[in-house]
């Protein structure tokens, strides 16, 4: 009998680099079309834990023989939620909001096995940032890192050289917990 697939329910290119580095190919990438409002009065963490288990579950409806892995990542300052930034200059205010400030990075994790067994894992990093002068925050921008990017930074690009302090999963920053992921793929029984 052959082995169920791991479907990756992410098209972020940075999860499929973080699962090869602990020997994790995944049989196919399907993205999960969610809504990823957070709701009235949700927490970062109720948020990220929620926003994973519904792509997992969306992906597990058209693929319900596979494992299914979502993840989403999220910045924090305090409880105010910095997800994607629309444009540069909302990229542009959470760089200034984070500058020379502590905030949290939260990665929710999410597998559905395909006897319908569920799991999720929640990964907490916290980050702090060196002040960021007009120029630093000019550099971040014309970089264009921010694109596609919670917290409108990449902590594998220049974003690296301004954190001051980091308590927690670097590979989490980047997108996916190695850690959480590996365990929650070996407790639902997915082999390689």
């Amino acid at each position: 009998m052959s082995r169920p697939d791991l479907i990756l329910a992410s098209a972020s290119p940075r999860r499929l680099e973080l699962l090869a580095q602990i020997g994790v190919t995944p049989d196919a990438v399907v993205a999960a079309d969610v809504d990823e409002t957070p709701l009235k009065d949700e927490t970062p963490r109720r948020l990220v834990l929620r926003l994973a288990e519904i792509k997992a579950a969306a992906v597990a409806g058209q693929r319900p023989a596979a494992f299914v892995l979502a993840a989403d990542t999220i910045v924090a300052v305090g409880t105010r939620i910095l997800g994607k930034p629309a444009d540069a200059a909302e990229a542009e205010r959470m760089l200034r909001l984070m500058s020379g400030r502590a905030h949290r990075v939260l990665t929710g994790v999410a597998l559905v096995g395909p006897d319908g067994r569920r799991a999720t894992r929640l990964s907490e990093t916290r980050i702090k940032f060196r002040r960021l002068s007009d120029e630093d925050v000019a550099r971040h921008l014309a970089a264009d890192e921010w694109r596609d990017a919670a917290g409108a930074y990449k902590i594998q690009g220049v974003a690296g050289a301004d954190v001051a302090f980091l308590s927690g999963s670097h590979s989490a920053v980047v997108g996916l917990p190695l850690f959480e992921t590996r365990n929650l793929l070996t407790g639902l029984g997915w082999r390689p």
